[in-house]
């Protein structure tokens, strides 16, 4: 089951955290794995841990570069399998004091960035009559959280993108479907304080903070034939914290 030998994925984001641990679990299933990041001196050190794995410096931001990045995997490998947009920003504030420069560079790394790729991976899928899609949106994109409205509004905005071309692309054979992370254990949560991190854990029923093996998990799940006939979902990795 979940058999990925000889796929070929593009993560973003995959210089550390879950990006990092999507890119790691897709390479040892058997997948060819473009670990793209903005910085290739990072991104090279991931790939260059993984056994079948290529690095790509990519500002997700950009249409156009994010258009040399599929026309050199497509060139490369003959194909697109997988594309997992997972590169996302936080630049929290209080709405009254968001600047507008913090809230468009959220909403254009973390949404517009998404739609940049999966508009360069269409026409290859088309092309290929298959394809798997995978946005990393939030829990937060489904409850909001004060202090992060633009990174709410970027992580909701990834569900509808997500329903919107799974509905256009369904004919195509291609799925796409979203993951909304809980609490998970980065370099961010890292830095909370015990006190901050039992408080959160109150809110979790399975009584942990997940780890992004727990999002990875769920991308090779999504990615493979198996998860053929689910398309349009937005799946909740967050130790029961949301149900609906």
């Amino acid at each position: 089951m979940f058999d990925l030998t000889n796929k070929v994925a593009i993560v973003t984001g995959a210089s550390r955290g879950i990006g990092k641990s999507i890119a790691t679990a897709l390479s040892h299933s058997g997948t060819h794995v473009v670990c793209v990041s903005r910085n290739i001196n990072d991104i090279k050190s991931v790939a260059g841990s993984l056994p079948n794995a290529s690095a790509f410096a990519c500002d997700v931001s950009s249409a156009d570069g994010f258009d040399k990045l599929v026309n050199s995997t497509v060139s490369e490998h003959g194909k697109i399998d997988i594309l997992v947009n997972n590169a996302g920003i936080t630049r929290d504030g209080l709405i009254m004091r968001m600047k507008t420069e913090d809230w468009n560079t959220v909403l254009t790394i973390n949404l517009t960035g998404a739609f940049n790729g999966i508009k360069a991976v269409a026409r290859p899928m088309i092309k290929q009559k298959s394809g798997r899609i995978i946005n990393i949106s939030s829990v937060v994109g489904l409850t909001g959280n004060a202090g992060q409205a633009n990174y709410a509004a970027s992580k909701a905005g990834l569900i509808g993108l997500t329903k919107a071309t799974a509905k256009e692309f369904a004919s195509r054979g291609i799925t796409v479907n979203c993951i909304a992370p809980g609490y998970i254990s980065t370099d961010m949560t890292n830095k909370l304080s015990d006190a901050v991190k039992k408080e959160l854990i109150k809110q979790i029923p399975l009584g942990r903070i997940g780890n992004p093996d727990d999002i990875a998990h769920m991308v090779l799940y999504l990615s493979s034939e198996e998860a053929g006939y689910i398309t349009g979902q937005t799946m909740t990795v967050d130790g029961g914290m949301v149900m609906t």
